[in-house]
């Protein structure tokens, strides 16, 4: 055995359903998990869910459920949903532990002993769905989340605050001289950047609402959501309970992140382990966001995809090895099902199902289903070899790297490799000459090699498909890589046959995921159309008022939208930006008095700020904009 190895994902928060998204950071964790168990080493991997904060209680809230059972129920769905796509994390941490909350406790506890964290008054912006403390650099004019584009709030409260700032040039050293600290590069630049602007003091409670780690000594105070949950990562391997466990793990080998949650992960995390004395993550991974079909992951598009009505149509294995394929690991990727599906044909079904068939039907053809001994090697099966020991070591350097694209590339170079090997060396008509049996012998072991060689590199990608491979050669299961070296099949074994590993998928047949989960969205969507009743209480949440329309101008690169400055009375002077171009010139529109909503979020259509919507009626293809009758002074309200 060899030294221990300890990979996280972060703890996924938990006040929605798991999607392809989510799914994502974990499985590219267990490919790395079951990489370094086969080569040796003792893997603790951690997951688990992010269960306290404000969001999390208004969504438990929303559904008339305590905080403790809407976390219980979606707790309950990625735990299943990990077990369904046979992740082999060690353990499933949740932030409602007892025993991870007591180490919160303890731990803010060792930063308050140390003089880090003091009591006074914050005074700022905050984004409720981020669970994020903004300044006003960050949030910009338009006051908006930076990282998620919603309306961030302004909050005031008495708080505790952690000297952050105080570690502002212990960071500053780690990043300059630990250039790995933060990979890929680009992330750890964009970490350096903030570091050489100066960090500021966080505050670490919250008053507001009660659902979370209570502060020690003060359980008015709840602890920052953020801060509870970067905890986790040693709460799971038995600090401060089991200090035994804890120094055998810690400190973790990777933390694997999506970018946005690279500052907590790259600055806090680190600053927050300085000041209770604790030794640094040796490295932290931020990957980039999927979408799917070149959209954002969002249920009103129909494409926030439960990942096993992928597994369920595809295969568990084709959808890892397409995620780690075709997605470079660190960059932002796209998942989309007609990629999927070309890589199942080409490289799966083409490539490596081709070359295990054309084995074993060779084998059985010449050989009575026993993998022959082979003799000496010709020029030709010396380059095969040649290639497989390269393979081999460039394999392993690339998954040390956490280079999956590249790790896979190499290997298929060698599938390929191995379909051509059968043309060059011509085993059917190897077969028909009786002085030629020791010649074709060595061809087939050589082709039974590649197999072995091929199934052990692809085990922590797919797994079900490795085995099956050992299997169908004549192995109980997959080895480790002790083995990983050319000439360690076994002359002799018995091949098993089976059906194709990978069936190639007729389009024109084909029923697809996305597109049937855009169609039920859409059905979905008309049901709730013809039953959207509301009650009188939720009509009073919009505010409508009468406008003036100012001035009117088209947006550049669009055809639909106009920008308009309006008149609001006492709400001031806004920008709406409205799509409704095609039916009206903008000089027309001057002078109109029109209706307005304007407690709207603010959004953004073309790089242009529309804060509140015009109203209009649609008669076809004809659009016409609300208007009053009468002379009504603007920013009434309508009632």
């Amino acid at each position: 055995m060899k030294d221990t190895f300890y990979v996280t994902t972060p703890i996924y928060y938990i006040n929605s359903e798991p999607h392809i998204g989510s799914a994502y950071t974990t499985i590219v964790a267990d490919v790395v998990a079951r990489y370094k168990r086969l080569d040796g080493y003792d893997v603790f991997f951690l997951t688990g869910t992010d269960e306290h904060g404000q969001k999390v209680l208004q969504a438990a809230e929303a559904r008339n459920m305590s905080p403790q059972a809407f976390c219980d129920e979606l707790a309950g769905k990625f735990q299943k949903l990990w077990k369904e796509l046979k992740i082999t994390n060690n353990q499933f941490v949740r932030t409602t532990d007892e025993i991870h909350m007591n180490t919160v406790q303890h731990f803010i506890k060792k930063m308050k002993e140390n003089g880090d964290i003091y009591k006074g008054q914050y005074e700022g912006w905050y984004c409720v769905p981020c669970e994020t403390f903004w300044t006003e650099e960050d949030i910009g004019k338009e006051k908006i989340c930076p990282s998620c584009g919603r309306e961030v709030k302004r909050v005031k409260e008495e708080n505790y605050f952690f000297r952050l700032s105080k570690y502002n040039d212990a960071l500053l050293k780690l990043f300059r001289e630990n250039p790995n600290f933060v990979q890929p590069d680009f992330r750890r630049n964009e970490m350096l950047k903030i570091l050489e602007g100066g960090l500021r003091d966080l505050s670490i409670t919250r008053t507001s609402f009660k659902w979370g780690v209570p502060m020690p000594d003060d359980p008015e105070h709840v602890i920052y959501v953020w801060v509870d949950a970067l905890i986790n990562y040693i709460s799971a391997i038995g600090y401060p309970h089991d200090m035994e466990k804890f120094e055998k793990y810690w400190p973790a080998d990777v933390h694997l992140i999506g970018k946005e949650i690279n500052r907590f992960h790259s600055l806090i995390w680190p600053a927050m382990l300085m000041s209770a004395g604790l030794p640094l993550p040796k490295q932290v991974y931020a990957h980039g966001w999927l979408t799917v079909n070149g959209q954002k992951i969002s249920k009103s598009l129909g494409n926030a995809i439960d990942p096993r009505e992928f597994v369920k149509t595809y295969g568990n294995d084709a959808v890892r090895y397409y995620l780690l394929k075709d997605i470079q690991f660190g960059r932002d990727g796209d998942f989309s099902e007609e990629n999927l599906i070309t890589r199942i044909n080409a490289d799966l079904a083409n490539d490596l199902g081709n070359l295990l068939h054309r084995t074993q039907a060779m084998i059985k053809k010449f050989n009575d289903d026993i993998i022959p001994e082979p003799f000496e090697n010709d020029t030709v099966d010396k380059g095969l070899i040649s290639l497989a020991k390269k393979t081999v070591t460039a394999y392993k350097e690339y998954m040390d790297k956490l280079k999956f694209t590249q790790a896979l590339e190499t290997i298929w170079e060698l599938v390929k490799y191995g379909n051509k090997y059968i043309d060059l060396t011509e085993p059917w008509k190897l077969g028909k000459l009786p002085d030629k049996k020791e010649r074709l012998n060595t061809v087939l072991y050589n082709l039974a090699e590649v197999l072995r060689l091929v199934s052990l590199m692809i085990a922590p990608i797919m797994p079900d498909t490795a085995n099956e491979i050992f299997k169908r050669i004549g192995k109980q299961a997959v080895e480790n890589f002790e083995t990983l070296e050319w000439g360690r099949l076994e002359a002799g074994l018995s091949i098993v046959h089976g059906s194709p590993l990978f069936p190639r998928i007729d389009l024109k047949e084909h029923r697809w995921v996305s597109r049937v989960s855009e169609e039920s969205a859409s059905e979905k969507a008309e049901i709730e159309e013809t039953a959207n009743l509301i009650e009188i209480r939720d009509f009073a949440q919009v505010e409508l008022r009468i406008g003036k329309i100012l001035e009117a101008e088209k947006i550049k690169k669009s055809k639909k939208l106009l920008k308009l400055q309006i008149d609001l009375g006492d709400l001031g002077r806004r920008q709406i930006v409205a799509g409704i171009a095609q039916h009206y010139e903008p000089e027309k529109l001057i002078g109109l008095k029109v209706v307005v909503v304007t407690n709207l979020k603010p959004a953004r259509l073309m790089d242009e700020e529309s804060k509140g919507m015009l109203l209009a009626a649609k008669d076809g293809q004809k659009l016409t904009v609300l208007t009053v009758h009468r002379d009504v002074e603007p920013g009434a309200k309508i009632s």
